[in-house]
């Protein structure tokens, strides 16, 4: 399981330092691509491949279908982690997630969300001043 808030600096050349306790269940190579909420998705491979089996479910004639799954998969990368721990991000997911230096990499269940430092603050904001209200509308999903 991926959890934890871990804060990095991506360099002038892309590169990103995965955290050490995120390395193990990411393996030396997964999935990013673009995420919800103006963050990064990374999946592991067996995530990743549950993924791809839901999405391949969707109705093709479906305009949101095609429009999500068009975007979803254009961005879709596979990345390695180097020697020193570390991914190289695209230039396209870097501008998407509008990640200037600093950045924060959590864990969230099965997959990792790389965030822009800024945009994370501004979401962990707003989370923390409705969280009482978030909480009580998760009971309608059994939780």
């Amino acid at each position: 399981m991926l959890m934890g808030e871990y804060q990095h600096n991506i360099d002038t050349k892309g590169r990103l330092i995965m955290p050490a306790k995120f390395r193990p269940e990411l393996g030396s190579s997964f999935i990013v691509t673009r995420g919800l909420d103006g963050c990064l998705f990374g999946y592991p491979m067996n995530s990743w491949e549950t993924i791809e089996e839901k999405l391949k479910q969707l109705p093709l004639a479906k305009k949101d279908a095609r429009k999500f799954t068009r975007f979803f998969y254009s961005a879709a990368t596979e990345v390695e982690i180097d020697k020193q721990g570390r991914i190289n991000l695209p230039k396209n997911l870097i501008e998407f997630a509008k990640i200037d230096k600093e950045c924060r990499v959590i864990g969230v269940s099965d997959r990792i969300e790389i965030w822009s430092s800024e945009l994370w603050k501004d979401f962990a904001e707003d989370a923390e001043e409705n969280f009482e209200s978030i909480a009580e509308e998760m009971i309608d999903f059994g939780f």
